[in-house]
């Protein structure tokens, strides 16, 4: 009776390392996997909150000195305005306020984009020109587009009025009157990747 419980236990333990040892493969897939592209390029779509008519395009592209940021916005008030990246990608709210705070995932206080200390989504201010156009072409070395503190799938904020750079937590910038989410960019290639 001994050898036949020593038996059973035996052809458990066979049993139970034959189904750890299937499950810890690699699962095969038909045909051959390829490794996708390293995103290169992002957009965001800006579309006016409620009340407000401003719209534009921020472009996004990865340098090896950082994220190239190109804005094209109308329909600004003159002057400065207040331009963030913020935590959500959610322009659901009509008040843009669902796109949350400034992307700050290293618990910095708010600031220039060019002071020591800043949220990773402070971005300084666009300046619009007599007829409500922005443009601004500058590269943030702070920014990625990918990894854990990358800015795909997040906000862009534009504010009513000028970010201060110094105002807690968010530069005193008014109100947000357009929001878009930041996607990966049509047309990117491997051949881009450098």
């Amino acid at each position: 009776m001994k050898s036949c419980n020593k038996l059973f236990i035996l052809s458990l333990v066979v049993l139970a390392f034959s189904v750890i040892h299937v499950e810890a493969q690699p699962k095969k897939f038909p045909g051959k996997m390829k490794r996708p592209p390293m995103v290169t390029q992002a957009i965001a779509v800006l579309h006016p909150t409620a009340g407000n008519n401003v719209h534009g395009v921020v472009k996004f592209i990865q340098t090896p000195k950082g994220v190239r940021v190109i804005a094209d916005v109308e329909g600004l008030t003159p002057g400065k305005h207040g331009f963030h990246i913020h935590e959500f990608g959610d322009c659901s709210s009509p008040d843009g306020k669902s796109a949350g705070g400034h992307f700050n995932p290293t618990n910095q206080p708010h600031g220039s984009p060019d002071a020591p200390k800043h949220h990773m989504g402070d971005l300084g201010n666009l300046e619009a020109d007599a007829n409500g156009k922005a443009h601004l072409d500058r590269v943030y070395p702070f920014l990625r587009l990918m990894g854990p503190m990358g800015i795909i799938g997040r906000g862009v904020i534009i504010h009513s009025g000028e970010d201060d750079l110094k105002s807690q937590p968010t530069g005193n910038a008014g109100k947000r009157v357009a929001c878009g989410v930041i996607g990966i960019a049509k047309g990117q290639s491997p051949k881009m990747m450098k």
